[in-house]
């Protein structure tokens, strides 16, 4: 049983943030902490950043998607950056997609029991999903650029949108640089390194956001 002392305060930010759907979030990051050391979600260390380093640094991407959209998250694994995400933006549809058995059935308990409405989770490899038809595809300390491009582009093929969100920390320039080749056999435009949640959130979010060709706008 996680330490709960040890838990992280809820900053101010999070109320102005999620809105409406604060509860929620409380009630995911609670979860997240009370479940951490059984399903392996995170380690002890980080129950005191709980809500900064991830549950807010993830939601911080909401910003970047759009109503109506369809988005992945691939290897989800405690459900970051998609529950925040899915939280923070609910009128957007969200996909959990993670291959343990465990933590793919964690996921679908804690979005049925928070009214999380517009998620879904499947156990499944990113490789085994056979959609094509996700506007957006994010993932959180899943692999190099490189790797990760060849994953999750499939995912979004059959969208008019094409776009590609991955968290990422200061080695994002250089993973862009491995990358390129990959980026422009793919027909992918010049990578963006965003920061989001400056002068706002506790902790910013460094995401690179990469677009298909004929998706500037």
């Amino acid at each position: 049983m996680a330490d709960l002392s040890t838990l992280e305060a809820e900053p101010a930010f999070a109320r102005e943030f999620f809105g409406p759907q604060i509860d929620k979030a409380r009630g995911y990051a609670l979860r997240l902490a009370t479940d951490s050391e059984t399903f392996g979600l995170l380690g002890p260390r980080e129950l005191p950043k709980i809500w900064s380093r991830h549950v807010l640094n993830s939601a911080l991407l909401a910003e970047l998607v759009p109503q109506g959209a369809k988005v992945a998250d691939v290897g989800s694994g405690a459900g970051l950056p998609g529950i925040p995400m899915a939280i923070a933006q609910p009128n957007a549809h969200f996909t959990l997609i993670e291959p343990m058995e465990r933590r793919a059935n964690w996921l679908s308990q804690v979005v049925s029991d928070l009214g999380i409405d517009n998620v879904e989770v499947i156990r499944a490899r990113a490789e085994d999903v056979h959609r094509t038809d996700f506007d957006i595809v994010t993932a959180r300390a899943v692999a190099a650029l490189d790797k990760l491009v060849r994953l999750l582009t499939p995912l979004t093929r059959g969208s008019e949108l094409k776009t590609v969100l991955a968290m990422k920390g200061s080695r994002a320039p250089e993973e862009i640089e491995l990358a390129r080749p990959r980026l422009q056999r793919l027909g992918y435009l010049e990578p963006e390194i965003l920061t989001l949640g400056v002068d706002k959130a506790p902790e910013t979010a460094t995401v690179v956001r990469i677009r298909l060709k004929g998706q500037e706008s």
